[in-house]
C-alpha cells in the first residue's frame, strides 16, 4: 500500500511540476529556512528525473546527513578518488541510519517490530557500497601506492556486513587472481557461483517471479565476469552453465557468444591433451565428442562474428581472436553444416527484436 501511494504521488508530481520548478520551490524553502520542505521538493525532483545530476548535488547540500542513495549515484558517475569520496560519505550515512534503526528496534522490543520497509537501508547496501570502492582500487586507482591493500581492505569490510554476498565473494576472487593467488581465488569464486547458479539453472521451471530471481542472481555484467574467471580457473563446464543462462536471458551480447565459443575450444584442446598424455588411441566416443565440441565452438564464434558486425562493435582484439579461432577450427559455419548440437546460426540479415515487437507478435490474432 505504501509503495502504491508513493508511485501515485510521483506520477501526480511529474504531471504537475517540471524538475526546474521543483528546484525553484526548494530554493524558496531554503530562503525561509524550511530545510525539511526543501529536501522534500528535491526528492520529488528525483522521482521525476532519477538521473538528474543537478538535483543530486542540490540534495547533498540540503540534507548531507540523510539519504545514502544520492551519494551512491554520484559515486557511480565519477571516477577515481572523487568517486571514493562520494561512496565513503554514503557509507557514513548508511551506517548512521542502521545504528538508528537498531536503537529504534531495541526500544520498541521484538513484539512491536514495525513492518519491513523496502526503502530502509540494509547491511547488504553497506556491502555493495564497500564493493564499489574496492572495484575502483582494482581498476581506476590500481596504480596508486597501496592500491592492492586498499582493495582487499574494502572487500573484507563488505564481507563483514554480508558474508555470503556473491558479488563480494567474486570480487575477492578477482583480487586474488590479480595477485596470483589463484587457488585461494578459485575457492572464493566457486563459493560465489554456488550461491546463485542453481537458481539460474532452475529459473525456467521455477514458479518464482522474475524480481525474486533478480534478487538472487547477480547482474548480467557481473555474470560475464564470472564466466571469464571460471574459464581462467579451467572450470569449463560451470562456465558453460553460466554462459547458457546469459544467452537465454539476452542473445544480443557479442562477448557472451565469443566466450561460449572460446570455452568449447578450450574443452576440445583439454580433451586432446589428456588423450595424448595417456598415449593411447582415440576412441569412437571421443571422436564424436571432439566433433561436437568443434562444431559448437564454430557455431558460437560464427554468431559472435555476425553479431559483432550487426551491432557495429569496437573491440578489435576480440574480433581478431574470433577469426584466429575460426581459422583453426575450419572457418565459419553456414546453415548447411549446422553442428551436431543444433546450435542456431544467425542469418546475415538478422535483426535483434525488441521487447515491444515480441509483445506485438504475441498479441497478434492467429491466422487459420
Amino acid at each position: 500500500m505504501k509503495v502504491r501511494m508513493h508511485e501515485k504521488a510521483k506520477k501526480k508530481t511529474a504531471e504537475k511540476y517540471s524538475v526546474q520548478q521543483l528546484l525553484e520551490k526548494a530554493e524558496e524553502c531554503v530562503d525561509t529556512f524550511d530545510f525539511e520542505m526543501a529536501s522534500l521538493f528535491c526528492q520529488r525532483a528525483l522521482d521525476v528525473e532519477p538521473n538528474n545530476l543537478q538535483v543530486f548535488l542540490r540534495a547533498v547540500e540540503l540534507s548531507p546527513d540523510e539519504g545514502h542513495s544520492k551519494y551512491m549515484y554520484l559515486g557511480q558517475i565519477h571516477t577515481g578518488q572523487e568517486a571514493v569520496e562520494y561512496y565513503t560519505r554514503g557509507i557514513q550515512v548508511l551506517l548512521a541510519a542502521l545504528d538508528k534503526q537498531a536503537q529504534t528496534t531495541a526500544q520498541a522490543g521484538a513484539a512491536a517490530l514495525p513492518e519491513e520497509d523496502p526503502e530502509l537501508p540494509t547491511a547488504k547496501d553497506v556491502c555493495v557500497a564497500y564493493c564499489s570502492i574496492a572495484e575502483i582500487y582494482l581498476a581506476d586507482l590500481c596504480m596508486v601506492e597501496g592500491a592492492a591493500d586498499k582493495c582487499r581492505e574494502y572487500i573484507e569490510k563488505a564481507l563483514q556486513y554480508h558474508h555470503d554476498n556473491p558479488e563480494a565473494l567474486q570480487l575477492m576472487a578477482s583480487y586474488l587472481f590479480s595477485t596470483e593467488r589463484n587457488q585461494e581465488g578459485k575457492e572464493y569464486l566457486l563459493k560465489s557461483v554456488g550461491l546463485w547458479l542453481p537458481a539460474q539453472k532452475e529459473s525456467a521451471s521455477s514458479s518464482r517471479t522474475e524480481e525474486d530471481l533478480q534478487n538472487e542472481i547477480p547482474p548480467y555484467e557481473s555474470r560475464i565476469t564470472t564466466a571469464k574467471l571460471l574459464i581462467e580457473s579451467e572450470e569449463y563446464e560451470m562456465a558453460v552453465d553460466v554462459l547458457e543462462g546469459l544467452l537465454e536471458e539476452d542473445d544480443e551480447v557479442v562477448q557472451v557468444w565469443y566466450l561460449s565459443g572460446w570455452v568449447c575450444y578450450l574443452q576440445l584442446e583439454k580433451a586432446k591433451e589428456q588423450q595424448e598424455r595417456e598415449g593411447r588411441e582415440v576412441t569412437e566416443e571421443e571422436k564424436e565428442e571432439w566433433k561436437a565440441l568443434k562444431e559448437a565452438a564454430r557455431s558460437y564464434l560464427t554468431n559472435a562474428k555476425k553479431m559483432y558486425s550487426k551491432l557495429r562493435c569496437d573491440d578489435q582484439p576480440m574480433l581478431e581472436h574470433v577469426e584466429q579461432l575460426l581459422g583453426e577450427l575450419g572457418g565459419e559455419m553456414t546453415e548447411g553444416d549446422e553442428g551436431e548440437e543444433g546450435d542456431a546460426i544467425l542469418d546475415d540479415d538478422y535483426e535483434p527484436c525488441s521487447d515491444e515487437e515480441e509483445d506485438d507478435e504475441a498479441n497478434a490474432p492467429m491466422e487459420h
